[in-house]
């Protein structure tokens, strides 16, 4: 969708839960249906959400014969829409409800994959984006921007709105294998310990903050050592194709009403982190065209929206 002539928007909330994770969620359960349908053996998919991959999972997989799903979610830090897509769908699909934050629950599955007490009789997997089944799919639809935007622009830049920075290193994937991207940009909440990593050079894990871009309120990214290993962990050679910027809820809820009152578009408040750090970008590079990703549809935050 063009918004202006320096700034697009890649939707990617049209599958069954509204929210980008569908896809690499539901090529994951296709693959695991199909290999795993000579096993006499139960699979359980063990996953921890902060909003979307668990609804995305849990419809992915639901059905899927000779799989169990378990989903741990945190305590009142996942909106209405979010918690009913996990916990009203039964059959092969379980929610939990933990009394903490994402990285609780993050951290639960790690161990849990480490429990040989529990590793010795039940064969886990996980369908968060540790697994590169759930995480790869996600590069497609950077390539798909790309091949509708390539005759128009010579340095495309994407804008992602980064919690736990798997979508953003799909789209650092994709470059590796040859898309032709200019730059990316990590557009994060209060929750910034990459924006400042990128400021400091020191990586330091916080407890995760609330905020009205839930899906995002994440203080310790497991997917940034990925990042990492691409860039050779090498610094400055990261900085030369990834910038990040943090934005307070009040300047969300001022990007959404921006959106709507200039643009007649209506966002969510995660694809408003994005057009922040679209525009913010854009300061320093204005030869550029930057794309920022609208995860989710703005349904599923109407409290925040409306």
């Amino acid at each position: 969708v063009t918004l202006t002539n320096s700034i697009s928007i890649l939707e990617l909330f049209h599958g069954p839960t509204m929210a980008f994770k569908d896809v690499g969620a539901r090529f994951m359960a296709r693959c695991l249906g199909y290999f795993n349908k000579e096993n006499t053996q139960e699979v359980t998919v063990l996953v921890a959400t902060s909003g979307d991959t668990g609804g995305a999972v849990a419809h992915g997989f639901l059905g899927v014969k000779g799989v169990q799903v378990v989903i741990l979610y945190p305590s009142g830090k996942v909106s209405d829409i979010q918690e009913k897509q996990l916990t009203t769908l039964k059959k092969n699909i379980t929610a939990l409800e933990v009394n903490g934050t994402f990285d609780d629950c993050q951290a639960m599955v790690k161990q849990a994959f480490l429990d040989e007490s529990i590793t010795n009789h039940k064969q886990l997997t996980s369908a968060n984006s540790i697994n590169v089944a759930r995480w790869l799919p996600q590069m497609f639809y950077f390539m798909f921007a790309y091949k509708q935007l390539k005759n128009k622009h010579e340095k495309l830049v994407f804008s992602v709105p980064s919690g736990n920075f798997g979508n953003i290193c799909a789209g650092m994937m994709a470059q590796q294998l040859g898309l032709p991207v200019a730059h990316f940009v990590a557009s994060n909440n209060a929750n910034k310990v990459v924006t400042e990593y990128l400021l400091t050079k020191n990586y330091e894990p916080k407890p995760s903050v609330q905020t009205i871009s839930n899906a995002m309120d994440v203080g310790n990214p497991s997917n940034f050592v990925r990042i990492e290993a691409i860039y050779n962990n090498d610094f400055q050679y990261l900085k030369q194709h990834l910038s990040s910027y943090s934005f307070t809820d009040t300047q969300t809820i001022n990007a959404l009403k921006e959106l709507y009152n200039e643009y007649n578009y209506v966002a969510d408040p995660h694809g408003a982190v994005g057009y922040l750090g679209a525009k913010e970008y854009l300061k320093e590079r204005p030869d550029s065209h930057v794309v920022f990703l609208e995860t989710a549809h703005p349904t599923k935050f109407l409290d925040v929206v409306e």
